[in-house]
């Protein structure tokens, strides 16, 4: 049983990190860096992150996160989320979390364009990506 207890914390810590993974701009692929510098010409200070098998670019802000997109291996376009302030969200967005997820705070939101040219909202809360349509209406957990 002490095995268990000890090895289950493991398991949920990798489980946790293989979800994003900071990874150095020499370790992305050429074609990605390539379809970045194409899309987004004027970008500077870029840091990377593998995330469920795509490579997000972030840069901007004080946090260096204002601006994320992410592409394939292939280099094509995923989607681009752009930070906004919580109270931007539509305001249905609030009342759903916190209903739906014990009063959890949002921590940070964004606004998503995906690569169909679709708007979504973002907001995170325990660590997952709630989904929202432009009417504030929850579309999915990302």
């Amino acid at each position: 049983m002490k095995k268990v207890l000890f090895v289950a914390p493991v398991v949920v810590f990798f489980a946790i990190k293989a979800q994003a993974q900071d990874i150095k701009t020499k370790d992305v692929p050429e074609i990605v860096k390539q379809a970045l510098a194409k899309k987004y010409p004027k970008t500077s200070k870029v840091t990377w992150e593998k995330e469920k098998g795509n490579y997000e670019a972030n840069w901007g802000g004080k946090s260096g996160e204002e601006t994320s997109v992410q592409f394939t291996p292939a280099g094509a376009f995923v989607e681009e989320v752009n930070a906004i302030n919580v109270s931007q969200l539509p305001a249905n967005v609030a009342p759903y979390v916190k209903s739906h997820y014990n009063g959890a705070r949002i921590k940070e939101a964004g606004k998503v364009t995906d690569a169909a040219g679709k708007h979504f909202f973002e907001a995170e809360i325990k660590g997952e990506d709630l989904i929202f349509d432009q009417s504030g209406n929850f579309v999915k957990v990302d």
